[in-house]
Order: C-alpha cells, then sequence, then structure tokens
C-alpha cells in the first residue's frame, strides 16, 4: 500500500484504540492494583483480538461473522464476567506489594485470554473492522502485502497505545505505598472493573 493510505489507515484507528473503553479501563485498573506484571499477556490478547477481526474484514468473513451474532455475544458475557471476577477479586484483596502478586503461567493465560475476549466482545471492534474499515481501505483491491501491513500496524498501534496507558498507570501505583491507600486503590480499581464489564454488555 501507498504510505498516503497507510496514514489515513494509522490515523484512524489510532483515533479509535487511544479512546479509553473497556479494554484500557480494564488494564488500568489492574495495574493500578497489581502493577505491571501479566499486562504484557493482557495487551497480547488484546492485540490477537484485534488482529482476528482486521482478519475478518479483509477477508470477506463480515457476512459469516454477523451469521455468528450469537457467538460474540456469548464472548461478550464471557469476558464481562471475567472482569466481574477480577473485581471481586480486587475488591476483597488484602493490600500486598506488587512482588507477591501470582506470576504463573497460567495466570498470564486467563489475563491474555480475558484481553481476547473483550475485545472480540467490544462493540467499538466490531464497529471499526466490520463498518469504519471499508471507508477507509479499499478492501476488495487489498492485496495480501498490503493486506501484511495493516496488520502489522494494528499490532504495534494497540501494543504502543496500551503500553503507554500502562506506564502511565505504573507511575501512578507508585505514589500509592501505604496499606490503606492501596486497599482504597484495589477497592477503586473493583469499580472500574464492574463498570468496564457493564460497558461491555449494555452497549
Amino acid at each position: 500500500m501507498d504510505s498516503a493510505n497507510l496514514f489515513v489507515f494509522a490515523a484512524a484507528y489510532l483515533a479509535v484504540v487511544i479512546l479509553p473503553g473497556p479494554g484500557v479501563t480494564a488494564l488500568v485498573a489492574r495495574v493500578l492494583a497489581r502493577g505491571t506484571r501479566g499486562a504484557p499477556a493482557f495487551i497480547a490478547g488484546f492485540v490477537a483480538g484485534a488482529l482476528l477481526w482486521f482478519t475478518t474484514a479483509v477477508t470477506g468473513l463480515a457476512a459469516i461473522a454477523s451469521t455468528f451474532a450469537d457467538v460474540f455475544i456469548v464472548i461478550r458475557y464471557a469476558g464481562a464476567a471475567y472482569l466481574l471476577y477480577l473485581a471481586w477479586r480486587f475488591w476483597t484483596a488484602a493490600a500486598r506489594p506488587v512482588a507477591t502478586v501470582d506470576t504463573s503461567p497460567e495466570s498470564r493465560g486467563r489475563l491474555f485470554l480475558a484481553g481476547l475476549a473483550i475485545n472480540l466482545g467490544n462493540p467499538k471492534a466490531v464497529v471499526f473492522f466490520l463498518a469504519l474499515l471499508p471507508t477507509v481501505v479499499d478492501v476488495e483491491a487489498l492485496t495480501l502485502p498490503g493486506a501484511v501491513e495493516l496488520g502489522v500496524l494494528v499490532a504495534v498501534i494497540v501494543a504502543i497505545v496500551f503500553s503507554a496507558y500502562t506506564l502511565a498507570a505504573a507511575r501512578a501505583r507508585r505514589l500509592f505505598t501505604s496499606p490503606r491507600a492501596l486497599r482504597l486503590v484495589n477497592r477503586g480499581s473493583s469499580v472500574a472493573m464492574a463498570g468496564a464489564a457493564a460497558a461491555i454488555v449494555t452497549r
């Protein structure tokens, strides 16, 4: 693809991703409550979800995706249910240093699946890839190299934006050092998680 089309796509997608949605809210809330450990797994899951939506759009599978709309509704509710579970965990957790957080592979796997489910069930992603993308890119004329270039842009944009939110939340977390402050952060993160779950379900 020529650089002008790549720039238009990148600008449009960046504008969508950078606006806080359920994914950003869930990520920031978790980082505030538990630190940055596990954030890469969550981001990787979100990137995978974005690439799945992108592939669906550029390969002409949008009609099939609409046929299986009920499946995505189930995924949406599964993502919301996991966020509610995390909200409960954060609300009831004792204030503790980040170093004591569970970082087992299973925990990272759950975070990856959480990021994937949240993105697959995110109405904002659906609207962009299945409705707005064809207005920005001529999908029918898109070549394989062009699709690869756009896919790389999708992955890079999501990774950069979510990493920036992670670093900002990690910096903010350093301000809270006392057990009482950490407990308040946990409770606030719990409310944010629950709000993200409600946003996924109601949109």
